[in-house]
């Protein structure tokens, strides 16, 4: 008996291969372009084999006093917490959250702490943020999302249960707030705005109860 072939049924099945073939390449390359693009837009290593964003500035027209005091007053508005300055310098710790958009929507995969150093000469200054430690939220029981541990992963780290691709996306989000923070840290030194300080209120005294 002749074999006879079904040309609607093989052409059929031919664009089916064919089409899925192509949604499989496709859908590799994309993955391949977009991790990529993840190891590109990651910070640099420090000296220590820490992430780092870095940058000196020149400000020759700008008091070193007053940069002190624009420095001590961008953080404040910022809320970093446990500041420290002095003449030519000042420290503080902030954190950055890190969000994840799926299926148009957005939520908080975690948290990323990090160090913040600003550091004083004649003409110019310098600040770094690093140190960065990931911390991978979940929900609790009211459906809220909440840090899943007390004891963060550095940035530089192994990822442990994560994905590669996954802890890339983390610090490529921490590489893009670190650089936005940076550009409005630079534009708030930079304006001419001037930092109005309050004069502290001496208490007065009483005679009246003792």
């Amino acid at each position: 008996m002749p074999f006879k072939l079904n040309n609607r049924y093989s052409i059929r099945q031919i664009i089916r291969s064919g089409g899925f073939l192509f949604l499989q390449v496709a859908l590799f390359s994309t993955l391949s372009f977009a991790q990529t693009n993840l190891k590109d837009e990651q910070m640099p290593l420090d000296e220590r084999g820490k992430y780092i964003h870095y940058e000196v500035v020149e400000a020759k027209q700008i008091p070193a006093d007053s940069l002190r005091s624009r420095a001590s007053a961008f953080l404040k508005m910022k809320k970093l917490s446990a500041v420290k300055i002095t003449a030519d310098r000042i420290a503080a710790n902030g954190k950055f959250l890190i969000s994840k958009t799926a299926f148009v929507l957005t939520r908080p995969s975690g948290e990323v702490s990090y160090n913040f150093v600003f550091e004083i000469k004649e003409g110019k200054y310098r600040f770094w943020i690093s140190d960065f430690v990931f911390i991978l939220y979940k929900r609790d029981r009211y459906a809220n999302f909440v840090p899943s541990t007390n004891k963060g992963t550095p940035l530089e780290n192994d990822p442990g249960k994560l994905s590669g691709t996954e802890w890339d996306s983390y610090i490529s989000a921490t590489t893009a707030q670190s650089s936005l923070f940076a550009a409005g840290f630079k534009d708030f030194l930079a304006s001419e705005k001037k930092i109005v300080v309050q004069p502290k209120v001496k208490a007065s005294v009483s005679t009246k109860n003792w």
